[in-house]
Parts: structure tokens; sequence; C-alpha cells
């Protein structure tokens, strides 16, 4: 039986972004179920895809009998299901510092989540920052700046190959496009990369065609900015 992928908004859904990414570069076969984060009974529709397990929220994978949901717990049943994927990077060292900056963007940046929420269908338009959130982004070029350096030789990614640590940082990729924030040429080059994934394409323009707008996501409301 293949795996199975609850999502909600391609456009919106950062949380979902992550694992759909890391799948589709590492080549899992998967299929994927969308409900729209402004469903009035999201969670009970959630429940009914999972059977009651979890917390309601997205993403959750399905393999057979077995429910996965948080992202970092995923990408590590991953890892452990597909090792010849390279979700992580084979190295000692290189696979600790991936997992260390992983869990940093997953439980940190909440100025910049809040202030630059996902919307890849918006046009590239600049929003002020405050110090909070310069200072999350200066955290995250620092981040980027310290992987590529140490274990970035063998390609464009993080760790050379895209993997899991990448795909957890794909959603700030987007946030620092959309909102034209300024960064080093070092870090363009490798959004760039990112932006440039196949994966990433199909992910875009899936969510530029999407019908549905969440308000509290949108930073130009009343307006609804589309490309």
């Amino acid at each position: 039986m293949p795996l199975h992928l609850l999502i909600g908004n391609k456009n919106y859904s950062s949380w979902s972004l992550r694992p759909w990414l890391a799948m589709k570069v590492a080549g899992i076969s998967f299929s994927e179920t969308l409900i729209p984060l402004d469903t009035s009974d999201f969670r009970a529709k959630v429940s009914a895809v999972t059977g009651g397990v979890g917390a309601g929220t997205v993403p959750v994978l399905l393999d057979g009998n077995i429910r996965v949901w948080e992202t970092l717990a995923i990408l590590e049943y991953l890892a452990e299901k597909f090792p010849q994927g390279g979700v992580w990077p084979a190295e000692d060292d290189a696979r600790a510092h991936a997992r260390a900056i992983a869990a940093e963007m997953h439980s940190g940046f909440l100025p910049l989540r809040r202030h630059l929420p996902m919307n890849i269908r918006r046009p590239v338009k600049p929003r002020l920052l405050d110090d909070a959130v310069r200072a999350n982004v200066a955290r995250i070029e620092a981040v980027w700046s310290q992987a590529r350096a140490r274990f970035g030789a063998g390609g464009p990614f993080l760790y050379g190959t895209f993997g899991a640590a990448d795909a957890m940082y794909a959603p700030v990729v987007w946030r620092f496009h959309t909102y034209a924030v300024e960064v080093s040429d070092e870090a363009r080059a490798y959004m760039r990369a990112v932006m440039a994934l196949p994966a990433s394409i199909e992910w875009r323009e899936a969510a530029r065609a999407e019908p549905w707008v969440l308000a509290h996501d949108e930073v130009d409301w009343p307006d609804v900015l589309r490309e």
C-alpha cells in the first residue's frame, strides 16, 4: 500500500510543504489528500482520515495502519523506512548538524512566521521588518552560511544534496522571496536552487491555482494580491 500524505492549502501551509517536498525530491511514491485549512470542521475531517489518531492538524503521514503526525517525526520515519532516500546526510557530523538546525527551525523563528506568513501566490513586494524579524532573518542566513561552508561542497543545498534540513527551511525560502527580504548573494543562490527544484515548481503552480483565501495570512488584507 503506497504512503498517503494529508496536507493543507499549498499556498499557505508551510508545514505541509516540508514532508511533501522531502518525499518528492527523495523519489518516495505517495498519494495526497488536501483539506482546506478554513474548513469549518477541519479537525473532524482530519480525524476521519487518520482514524482519530494525532492532534487533528496537518501534515499527517499514513502508511498502512501507521499514522505519523508532526513534520520532524514524519521526516525521521521516512529516513528509517527509506534509508536510500538521503533524507539526512550520511556522515555523522553532517547528520547531527542537519538535525540540530531542523529542530531549530521547527521550534523557533516565531516573529518571522507571524509577520511573513507563507503566501506563494502573492506578488513579490517588500514588507517592513521589525527588529525581531530582522534578527530571525540574520540567524537563518547564518544557519545557511555555516551549513554550506562546512558541508555543502557537493552541491547547491545546505549539505550538498537536498535533504530534510532543506525541506524544513523551504517555506522560509518562499517567505524571503515573496516579501523581497534582503539577503546575501550566497543566501539568494541557495534560494534559487530550492525554488528551481521540479517539486518546488509543481507545488508553486498548484498553490497559484487554489481558490481559497485565508484573511489572516494575507498581509495586504482586505486586498488579496495575486501574481
